[in-house]
């Protein structure tokens, strides 16, 4: 029953994700957009749910067995991405939208490896430093701008969110073999980024 729980979780937490792809696809202003796509992970961190990116740093405090979870919820964040993508794409607002996720969605599926490494690798630390502050710090004010500054800048500097990319590859009906090899690789990338604030207090025992 746990395992369910976090699969659905997971699927939640992908569906908010599409959310803020969704908002952030309907805005000509790159700025607006990528404040709006917060709501996504704002919602996220509120209700505890399941998402990839920001459970992913934790794994090197954690027990073998969390690795299942992480499994779990990548699965449950692809589904729920999925599932809101075609929802969009069975209503009115889906042709406003098409272009821009297909640009995207282009974008990526053209770029190289090395490249989208990088570029998950900063996404995940930026993702991680959100998670992390809004879980740890005290004060309104600081947990806000934790979520909504670290959205914002890996949106507007072009790097890779996995889960992001799982809506925008769906949106535009994309998936083929190639699509999932780099999906994969953003996750590492993703992962990485998300363990060097961890690995480095835990090798050098910081608190």
């Amino acid at each position: 029953m746990e395992k369910l729980r976090q699969f659905i979780s997971a699927c939640l937490a992908g569906f908010m994700i599409g959310m803020g792809g969704t908002v952030y696809l309907s805005q000509s202003n790159s700025v607006v957009g990528s404040c709006l796509f917060a709501v996504g992970l704002l919602t996220i961190v509120v209700f505890q749910l399941h998402l990839f990116t920001g459970k992913v740093g934790y794994l090197p405090m954690q027990k073998p067995a969390y690795i299942l979870e992480l499994l779990i919820t990548w699965c449950g964040n692809w589904v729920g991405t999925y599932i809101i993508a075609n929802m969009v794409r069975a209503t009115r607002i889906y042709p406003s939208l098409a272009e821009k996720a297909n640009t995207i969605a282009a974008a990526k599926l053209a770029d190289g490896t090395l490249s989208l490494f990088i570029l998950a690798i900063f996404c995940g630390l930026l993702m991680f430093i959100a998670v992390d502050t809004f879980k740890n710090q005290t004060g309104s004010t600081i947990r806000l701008v934790a979520v909504f500054v670290p959205v914002m800048v890996f949106i507007l500097s072009g790097f890779e969110h996995v889960v992001a990319d799982m809506y925008y590859f769906s949106l535009a009906k994309v998936w083929n073999a190639h699509c999932f090899y780099i999906t994969v690789i953003m996750t590492f990338g993703n992962s990485l980024g998300g363990m060097l604030i961890p690995l480095y207090k835990k090798i050098f025992s910081v608190k």
